[in-house]
């Protein structure tokens, strides 16, 4: 039996940060830094976008969409708030960098927050379809669905996945035109070994804000999921300090 991967939520401080996870990826893309943060007396939640982490790749492109991921981001910061948590701060990886950027930007309300290795600026190269196709192989095969099923299933994934990629890019491009009404500190960390979408990504979302306004970080050599990479260390340590002054002591 495969254990599924659960929304995490560890309670400790009344500082309260949000971990959105990666497309096709789940909490557990979140959990170290989660640890590193909860051990730091942050409370934090890392909530499982629709679709997500059910052991089904079609999942993802029935069930979610930027609609639906947008409206667990909302959900996410609300359950917070009905528990108090007053003072939020949002990150995201990767897709989760979408909605976090639109939760700073909807909700001023939030103190800050950002990005990690994310595509608000669509632009370059993306081996996302590659990624997900694999990814669904992979999955298929753990859970011996092999020979005529798969092919059909991952057939199935093909024909449905640009529909569903082309709505994160028009979600994307909407967050990006409009990020001066972004108005708390924002977080931008990117590995320049980015083989999942261009590591200048980071670059051209820094040039997007006032540079008074951002934590711009680099990783060099480290590649696509920094909250597991050769970088996570240096990626909590960094978060840690960006969150040390936007909290009210």
């Amino acid at each position: 039996m495969i254990r599924k991967p659960t929304p995490l939520f560890f309670e400790q401080g009344p500082h309260a940060v949000i971990l959105l996870h990666a497309y096709s990826g789940s909490s557990n893309d979140m959990r170290l830094l989660a640890r590193r943060l909860e051990s730091e007396n942050y409370t934090v939640l890392a909530p499982i976008f629709t679709g997500h982490a059910t052991g089904e790749p079609a999942d993802i492109l029935r069930d979610g969409s930027p609609q639906k991921w947008w409206q667990d981001t909302q959900a996410a910061i609300q359950q917070l708030r009905d528990r108090g948590y007053r003072q939020i701060a949002i990150f995201g990886l990767s897709l989760g960098g979408l909605f976090a950027t639109r939760a700073l930007m909807e909700d001023p309300d939030l103190v800050g927050g950002g990005t990690i290795a994310s595509p608000v600026i669509f632009k370059g190269q993306t081996n996302v379809p590659t990624a997900f196709i694999q990814m669904a192989q992979a999955t298929y095969q753990q859970q011996g669905i092999v020979g005529t099923v798969q092919t059909q299933k991952l057939a199935w994934l093909q024909a449905h996945l640009a529909a569903q990629l082309t709505a994160i890019q028009a979600f994307a491009d909407t967050t990006a035109t409009h990020l001066e009404r972004v108005h708390q500190p924002v977080f931008i960390a990117q590995g320049t070994a980015d083989q999942m979408i261009d590591p200048r990504s980071g670059q051209w979302l820094a040039a997007g804000y006032p540079q008074d306004q951002i934590d711009f970080h680099e990783y060099p050599n480290a590649g696509h999921v920094l909250t597991v990479n050769s970088a996570h260390h240096a990626l909590e340590e960094d978060i840690l300090a960006f969150l040390h002054p936007i909290f009210e002591k």
